[in-house]
């Protein structure tokens, strides 16, 4: 089992995450800690599950070699490596810039298989924030691994909070703000395949264990950052997360 009574943080320099209400957790952001992943069990992303994504790929989601849009949820692992917290500092590999996929992160509470739509929910312990990077791209259902894979390029955080805290998964507003430019707003709303849905037919094929993560999806037209800039990532009334962008020579550190 993986269980969350209230907001669970892993505070970076503390052995194990802690259990705190809501107020201790907004505290403990605004002194500027940095966090580490509060999850350590397998992370999946999911593609495709926006309606404006569809939308904007118009006739090319009919072309060869697919011929039609996915029947089933894209998926793809995000690997150990990729994993980072609230505040990591995250290298920009080139002048092409990092993609900040904001996505709401499902964190499975008991072993998943072959769960049926109406009992979906009840296998979840929580949500996260999950902010999915990818140097921007055009493969559709198979991006390179390289795109998506790198080091720090899954910025999970700061905190899973209880299931019982989110009234509806399904009807979050997201915003990720560059600093210096308008924030990038969006809705879980537009999602393809809701929550509930998502798990029932991911479940179908895969079992999901205790402690894993699948994100509902980024939006359409995520914002792109470069070398020195700060981005604040929030979804509904979860922590807002916080990373900054930096050129491979810096030096490592927490963003405030």
């Amino acid at each position: 089992m993986f269980s969350v009574n209230d907001h669970l943080l892993h505070v970076e320099g503390e052995s194990v995450p802690r259990d705190a209400d809501v107020q201790t957790v907004h505290r403990l952001l605004a002194s500027g800690v940095a966090c580490r992943p509060p999850v350590t069990g397998a992370v999946y992303g999911t593609l495709l599950n926006d309606q404006r994504a569809l939308d904007a790929l118009g006739d090319a989601m009919h072309a060869p070699p697919y011929q039609a849009p996915p029947r089933a949820p894209v998926l793809y692992v995000k690997p150990r490596n990729t994993l980072a917290g609230h505040g990591a500092q995250i290298e920009v590999p080139g002048p092409e810039g990092v993609q900040i996929g904001a996505s709401l992160g499902i964190v499975i509470g008991r072993t998943a298989t072959r769960v049926a739509e109406q009992n979906a929910l009840d296998c979840i312990a929580g949500y996260t924030l999950v902010a999915d990077l990818c140097i921007p791209h055009d493969s559709v259902y198979r991006p390179s691994v390289r795109f998506r894979a790198r080091d720090g390029f899954c910025v999970i955080g700061p905190a899973v909070v209880a299931r019982r805290h989110i009234g509806d998964p399904d009807r979050l507003e997201i915003s990720v703000e560059v600093e210096g430019r308008p924030a990038m707003t969006a809705n879980t709303a537009t999602s393809v395949r809701k929550v509930a849905r998502l798990l029932a037919d991911v479940t179908e094929f895969m079992t999901l264990r205790a402690g894993d993560v699948i994100t509902l999806g980024a939006p359409h037209d995520s914002p792109v950052a470069c070398s020195g800039d700060r981005a604040t990532v929030t979804l509904g009334n979860l922590p807002p997360l916080r990373i900054a962008f930096i050129a491979p020579d810096q030096q490592q550190g927490a963003a405030a």
